[in-house]
């Protein structure tokens, strides 16, 4: 039965989490969206995932549901916690990081919890509490221009601060020194933290050593906030291993709504490869169901060796206006489901609000963790509603800023 239980702010945030959290030896499932029954996963699951849409959504209704998915976790017998957010700390200055944290805290009447966002493999760490993206602070990296949650600050507390209810009060810092002198250090650190007033303590991270640091320094604590890496460091009761999944013979998909700059670069990589359809706002307003139809249709046309790429951008001129971004997203989704009704079993999906959609649209159950391709992305065993008789599907699942550049190229070959 699941002990942990994790709720994740958006669809690739719980894939990635639950691939840390199999390779640390938990059997984990991720289920999709609100009001979801967890009985039967929790059954078969040392840690439950729930994936909501709520990163972006107006504060009250992201507390509101993570509020109700901290109750069906508890629930299905989970007895610690886990907030899970992007790596970059993605927010608007009103939350939605602070205000859920907060919330949760509150509702399992604990005192304290640390802030990691930390995933020194995908080049996110964290010194004196500010974000670096590789060798950038947060506030010169590419996400200062994402459309949605522009990050023009790199000072962890400082973001934090007008998100909880006491302000700079409610925040400490643990710095890399004292992380560096070990987990007692790092304990010591926030119970003193805790016994000054400070529900939340930004903690350093350069490396995985520091992560592994944190989680057994803050092993007591029952709830946790972060990004996904320090999931790894969460011993679970199985051996380390995945699914062995590979992606089935037919058409290689991709479809790809993300505007980041490393999709960007992984969709030209993929054209170069292979061939692709550039989805256009203006063409969908004027002829949806065609501008669909075409797409999926040369997908289905497309030789079977190389890639396809459904997509929206793939260069900085190409990136759409925000308030064409749930027109594109249909549009993803829509062409998933004309491809699974033609026999696809296997679609490579780039961008949270982009696989929120897609698997929204075809009706995806609990998902299972296939091999990791890349950190923080691997193939996930599916079933769906729309999947010709309960077929399994495999779907990667990809944050915009994960992945290597030829990813799109290489996990049809690395599933294995």
């Amino acid at each position: 039965m699941a002990t942990l239980g994790v709720i994740a702010d958006d669809l690739t945030g719980a894939t990635d989490i639950a691939i840390a959290l199999t390779s640390a030896g938990h059997r984990t499932a991720v289920v999709l969206g609100e009001g979801v029954p967890l009985g039967g996963a929790a059954a078969d699951a040392d840690a439950l995932v729930v994936a909501l849409k709520s990163r972006t959504a107006p504060v009250g209704e992201a507390v509101a549901a993570s509020l109700e998915a901290l109750d069906r976790l508890r629930a299905a017998g989970c007895e610690r916690f886990y907030v899970k957010y992007c790596s970059t700390f993605d927010s608007t200055p009103e939350g939605n990081i602070g205000p859920v944290c907060e919330a949760v805290l509150e509702a399992l009447g604990e005192e304290a919890t640390v802030i990691a966002p930390a995933f020194p493999a995908n080049g996110r760490t964290v010194y004196r509490g500010h974000l670096f993206v590789g060798d950038d602070l947060l506030e010169e990296s590419p996400m200062r221009h994402h459309p949605l949650t522009p990050m023009t600050d790199s000072s962890l507390v400082r973001l934090l601060e007008p998100q909880v209810s006491r302000g700079k009060d409610d925040i400490a810092l643990v710095p890399w020194p004292v992380v560096s002198r070990g987990a007692d250090a790092v304990r010591a650190a926030l119970t003193r933290a805790a016994a000054g007033g400070a529900r939340f303590a930004v903690v350093d991270a350069l490396s995985d050593d520091d992560l592994d640091v944190l989680a057994r320094a803050a092993s007591g604590l029952r709830l946790l906030t972060g990004g996904s890496a320090l999931a790894r460091w969460l011993p679970g009761p199985h051996p380390v291993g995945h699914l062995p999944l590979t992606p089935p013979e037919g058409p290689r998909v991709v479809l790809s709504g993300s505007a980041s700059r490393a999709t960007q670069g992984q969709v030209r990589h993929a054209l170069a490869a292979g061939s692709g359809h550039r989805l256009v706002p203006g063409d969908l307003r004027a002829d949806f169901d065609g501008t669909v139809a075409r797409a999926a249709e040369a997908a289905l046309r497309a030789p079977a060796d190389a890639p396809f790429v459904v997509y929206a951008t793939a260069a900085p001129e190409h990136v759409v206006d925000a308030a064409d971004a749930p027109l594109i997203e249909e549009a993803l989704a829509e062409t998933a489901v004309r491809l699974v009704a033609a026999g696809v079993r296997a679609l490579l999906v780039a961008g949270g609000e982009t696989s929120g959609a897609v698997v929204g649209r075809l009706g995806v159950g609990p998902l299972a963790v296939g091999p990791e391709v890349d950190p923080g992305v691997a193939w996930m065993l599916a079933r769906t509603e729309d999947s010709g008789g309960g077929d399994d599907l495999r779907l990667m699942l990809k944050s915009g800023n994960f992945g290597r550049e030829d990813l799109f190229v290489r996990a049809w070959e690395e599933g294995a």
